[in-house]
């Protein structure tokens, strides 16, 4: 029956999120149990097109990148595909009426990442930061506010800007591994071998202002999605912190992470702010 294969969708997108990211997983797991599944199943989708285009250094991935865009489009056209991620994720598209502009945006920056390397100029940077992470909050957005036009257009700038805010964390966080690993520089005007204080502090503005943004957003989101968001909203904060306090120098040489022990406080300081109606 088509729903026991639809349980193992949703189950293979859940595994995914949880093996990939014990972070996001945590803050899925504070939303509403009746949007969970449908994050998860973004998130899955999402994820297995980023690691085609990042690891699978050992296989022809322009290739791979083809075939996972053609099912997709085929799992859009006829509501189901024999790739479990895939025929998850269709489903909470035509649940929610997620428009496919937004799902094409992503696929085109997944795309940049096989051969583009260096974004030169801001516009190529924002462009790209729309289609790897604004849409995404776009895609969650659809979900969060259940059918509600009026109310996903008064939070959609603040869902890109909080898409964006996490994207240029991850970013930052992700420096070494970008630069060194697969060569790509994504701060436009940043000579990343000669990365200093005054460029790194350009940039923490930067994502500073996009959080400012984001949190407005979330002060308004509905009851279902506010404690989840909220949560990753602060402990990507946490993340950026600990960055805007490492040297420069030792940000190009090192992950920067936020540790278990940490992240435990940061939920349970997020649960009495919730509670007690801060945000």
């Amino acid at each position: 029956m088509k729903s026991i294969f639809d349980f193992i969708s949703f189950e293979s997108s859940k595994i995914v999120t949880k093996s990939y990211s014990t972070s996001f997983s945590s803050a899925v797991k504070m939303l509403s149990p009746s949007i969970r599944q449908d994050i998860y199943n973004i998130y899955g989708f999402v994820r297995l097109a980023d690691e085609i285009v990042d690891t699978f250094h050992d296989y022809n991935k322009k290739e791979l990148f083809d075939l996972f865009e053609a099912d997709l489009n085929r799992s859009l056209d006829h509501k189901i595909s024999l790739n479990p991620i895939l025929n998850a994720f269709q489903n909470t598209v035509h649940k929610y009426n997620i428009p496919y502009e937004l799902i094409g945006a992503f696929m085109k920056s997944m795309r940049l990442d096989l051969e583009k390397k260096v974004y030169h100029s801001k516009k190529e940077y924002e462009e790209y930061i729309y289609g790897s992470a604004d849409v995404v909050g776009l895609m969650c957005l659809k979900v969060f506010v259940n059918g509600d036009i009026a109310q996903y257009e008064s939070l959609k700038n603040a869902a890109m800007r909080l898409g964006s805010a996490f994207q240029k964390v991850n970013f930052l966080r992700d420096l070494k591994a970008d630069f060194d690993g697969l060569e790509r520089t994504y701060f436009p005007n940043t000579d990343l071998n000669k990365l200093d204080e005054a460029s790194k502090e350009v940039i923490i503005k930067e994502i500073e202002a996009d959080f400012e943004a984001g949190f407005e957003g979330i002060r308004n989101l509905p009851i279902e999605a506010k404690f989840g968001v909220y949560t990753a909203y602060v402990y990507y904060k946490k993340l950026l912190s600990k960055l805007k306090k490492t040297p420069s120098v030792a940000i190009k040489t090192t992950r920067i992470r936020v540790p278990d022990y940490q992240k435990a406080g940061l939920l349970a300081k997020c649960y009495v702010n919730y509670r007690l109606n801060i945000i």
